[in-house]
């Protein structure tokens, strides 16, 4: 079937724009154009499409069922369109000016600022987005090609050929209590001793919720959960307030001085690889050339 004049990739982007943000006014802020731009720009691929995708509801627009399937067949469309350019650029010798960064939070504090600011003065005219997550979420947005090359941490090696993985550095795990807990003096913490203790976590798709379990099936036992959060700041503010004690790498020191970071004793003991990862098909592409340099230098001088 022949598809309809009506409908282009400019309007599919402000559709799934649209069906992302529900809001007119947030799309024309997102996308530079006029409120009015954006409603001819919805009218007009529902024309084009020959079927109702909305409904109005008093002044608000609602998506039908239709928009839902349009919207997920939309977004393949256009990412493969990008996808085909940027290969198209690159096949001719042209590296994009951005370059899409993921990154965990816990990273933020050091290593992301200096491994960025290095990164510029190499490439001053690279323009550089941000995304923060879990490593679950990261290695989802890095194969769908939603980013360029992520920085996380492993516990053991990724099983994964189409992947290029550059150390930076290794990280070790510790017992983390607020200051002036029972365990302040301890020299190493065996976890054994802790079974009537209270502890906060990770949720699973992070990779140091991995390293506690890991700990606690050497244990031998399943710890007492107060609270599982979703983030790394939110679980140093439990600890500091005294919710629950946790494990945690020692990058996270610096994050609060009422945490105090203790040694595990040495059957528990485990650590991440802090590391870059990025397509192993594009590891020619200039700009994740002049990434993968900086972090191989940072690792080296943190060796």
């Amino acid at each position: 079937m022949a598809i309809d004049e009506a409908v282009t990739l400019k309007k599919l982007e402000v559709f799934l724009a649209f069906m992302r943000m529900g809001n007119m006014a947030r799309v024309s802020e997102r996308l530079s154009q006029s409120v009015v731009s954006v409603h001819r720009a919805l009218h007009s691929l529902e024309e084009g499409v020959g079927c109702p995708l909305f409904k109005l509801d008093g002044r608000k627009l609602i998506p039908l069922q239709t928009a839902y399937t349009l919207a997920e067949y939309a977004e393949r469309v256009v990412r493969e369109c990008e996808e085909g350019l940027r290969r198209t650029r690159e096949t001719a010798g042209f590296a994009s000016p951005r370059l899409k960064i993921g990154s965990l939070y816990s990273l933020t504090v050091g290593t992301i600022p200096e491994l960025l600011i290095k990164l510029k003065v190499r490439k001053s005219g690279l323009d550089v987005d941000l995304t923060l997550g879990s490593n679950r979420l990261l290695l989802e947005l890095l194969s769908q090609g939603r980013l360029d090359a992520i920085v996380i941490a492993l516990r053991e090696e990724y099983p994964d050929d189409s992947l290029l993985s550059v150390p930076l550095f290794d990280d070790d795990i510790f017992f983390a209590a607020p200051e002036g807990s029972p365990y302040a003096h301890d020299s190493e913490i065996d976890l054994a001793r802790l079974r009537d203790e209270k502890f906060v976590a990770l949720d699973d798709e992070y990779a140091t919720a991995s390293n506690f379990s890991h700990a606690f099936q050497i244990a031998g036992y399943e710890p007492q959960l107060a609270m599982r959060v979703g983030d790394i700041f939110s679980l140093v503010n439990l600890v500091s307030g005294s919710v629950g004690y946790s494990l945690l790498p020692g990058r996270v020191l610096p994050f609060s001085p009422r945490i105090q970071l203790i040694p595990l004793a040495e059957k528990y003991r485990t650590r991440q690889t802090i590391a870059l990862m990025l397509p192993k098909k594009r590891e020619r592409d200039p700009n994740l050339l002049a990434l993968a340099a900086e972090c191989r230098m940072l690792g080296a001088a943190r060796a």
